[in-house]
């Protein structure tokens, strides 16, 4: 499942960013995402015979609402940090066109990432092996997925594992449902790349609201991979994390091992 999940995931990313007609992006790219959450309904209940409840439609409009809301927040945050230092400059506008052409494109892609590295890798993992190993396993790859874009690092790598992987994961777990990290993912990616005219994870090619520099130190600004590179974003990041983790905790939604609720008394 992971396999097949992995290959259309590659294929369905691959197929929105060689969109380069914004009509054409923004109407295939939901089509894909719809198509992706089609397919992953399908395989739950076909192959794994169980019921879908973090597709529920009665929490979508809200789930994604509040992502959106969230990714926009925690990266117009990082942004603005980033200009009052001096790392941050708008230079121009951009087009509307190009903006419609990145929002069709992301569609497709938050999508299809999270019903693979959500879905499907973290679910499994924790109902296996509990959150903690689902979060660490999960973000890992998320992360290591990235060293194949341009200008990719390292570090660019760890961020990303650390800043979204865990971030997203953390979503999953606090709510159950994969409305809330599709949104986040979307948010942040249309605000960063789409809004504010910087790259995500190293690709930065096409139009946006606004054309952008950062200057500064690859640390700072996080150099050719884009601000999910710069410690701005960790930090931001990492804090946003921490308050999902406590919601889940609270909602006793975190897991040990052979999913019994972490912290629950066990019966001989």
């Amino acid at each position: 499942m992971i396999v097949g999940f992995a290959a259309v995931m590659l294929v369905s990313n691959s197929i929105a960013s060689a969109l380069s007609n914004p009509v054409a992006a923004l109407v295939i790219g939901p089509a894909l995402a719809v198509l992706m959450l089609w397919l992953y309904r399908l395989a739950s209940t076909r192959i794994e015979r169980r019921p879908v409840p973090e597709l529920d439609r009665r929490g979508a409009r809200r789930g994604l609402l509040l992502g959106l809301l969230g990714g926009f927040g925690l990266a117009a945050v990082t942004i603005a940090v980033l200009a009052l230092v001096g790392a941050y400059r708008v230079t121009g506008w951009g087009s509307i066109a190009g903006v419609l052409g990145l929002v069709g494109m992301m569609v497709a892609v938050a999508v299809a990432e999270e019903v693979l590295f959500r879905g499907v890798i973290f679910r499994l993992t924790q109902r296996r092996w509990g959150t903690w190993l689902a979060l660490g396993v999960s973000a890992v790859l998320f992360g290591l997925v990235h060293l194949v874009n341009p200008g990719a690092t390292v570090w660019g790598a760890v961020a990303i594992a650390i800043e979204a992987g865990l971030l997203l994961g953390a979503a999953y777990v606090a709510t159950g449902s994969l409305w809330l990290p599709i949104g986040l993912h979307l948010g942040w990616n249309v605000t960063i790349a789409a809004i504010f005219g910087t790259v995500v994870s190293g690709s930065g090619d096409r139009d946006a609201l606004v054309t952008a520099v950062t200057t500064g130190p690859a640390w700072l600004t996080g150099g050719a991979f884009g601000p999910e590179a710069s410690v701005v974003a960790v930090l931001v990041c990492s804090a946003a994390t921490a308050v999902l983790l406590l919601v889940a905790h609270r909602a006793g939604r975190l897991v040990s091992r052979r999913g019994i609720p972490a912290g629950s008394a066990q019966t001989a």
